[in-house]
């Protein structure tokens, strides 16, 4: 397939880039510092483009293309930007008709206690810094049911997204965290690069949420 990768300079964006290439995807990927894409495999056409500056052309781009994938994360002191950021790209995807998978954020998962709290909601989870970032995903959650007409499908991080080795092993899940062995939600960015590739592989059409985890791995380990 032809992808178009918005964000594909960050840790998922990276992870997500190199499993597509493994697997002969054709990819192009985009960031707003074309000098972060200097080292990205030659095989890989790149963009320099502003998502909120130039929202005609990140639809022209994706016309051109089969599928788009973001993993758009702006920087800290900036988190309110993800919705508008997300906006773009639901609009150009209900333009040019494409299908889209975006990377969420755990914010709006459940924790597997069955409090009914989610990550955002309950008492003490959420350490100060990262409380920002979690509220921008949870905007950016309810604004996919604005676009009941787009084949969009977002796919939500595990509590913890860790350095680690790709395993290519995961747990999928909808709406609640996937514990480990030990009671954390945590997979590696390579995991999750693999995950994101595995669902637009798979195609299974859109308007899904999911979430991925490490499901007893360390334990059979």
């Amino acid at each position: 397939m032809k992808i178009v990768l918005f964000g594909a300079t960050g840790d998922v964006g990276t992870a997500t880039l190199h499993e597509a290439l493994k697997r002969g995807h054709s990819v192009t990927a985009i960031a707003r510092n074309i000098h972060k894409l200097a080292d990205v495999p030659d095989s890989v056409a790149r963009e320099s483009v502003d998502v909120l500056a130039k929202p005609d052309r990140v639809a022209e781009l994706m016309a051109s293309h089969d599928v788009t994938i973001s993993a758009l994360r702006p920087i800290s002191g900036s988190e309110s930007l993800l919705v508008e950021m997300s906006r773009v790209l639901l609009d150009a995807a209900r333009k040019t008709k494409a299908p889209i998978y975006l990377t969420g954020g755990a914010a709006t998962l459940k924790l597997a206690d069955e409090s009914g709290h989610t990550v955002l909601t309950a008492p003490d989870f959420l350490p100060d810094a990262v409380r920002p970032i979690a509220e921008a995903c949870a905007q950016q959650d309810a604004l996919f049911d604005r676009y009941e007409d787009v084949q969009w499908t977002c796919l939500r991080p595990p509590a913890m997204l860790i350095e680690g080795p790709l395993t290519g092993h995961y747990a999928r899940g909808t709406d609640t965290l996937i514990p480990d062995h030990d009671g954390v939600a945590r997979i590696s960015y390579a995991d999750f690069g693999y995950a994101m590739v595995d669902l637009v592989e798979a195609g299974n059409g859109g308007q899904q949420r999911l979430t991925v985890g490490y499901q007893n791995q360390a334990e059979a380990a």
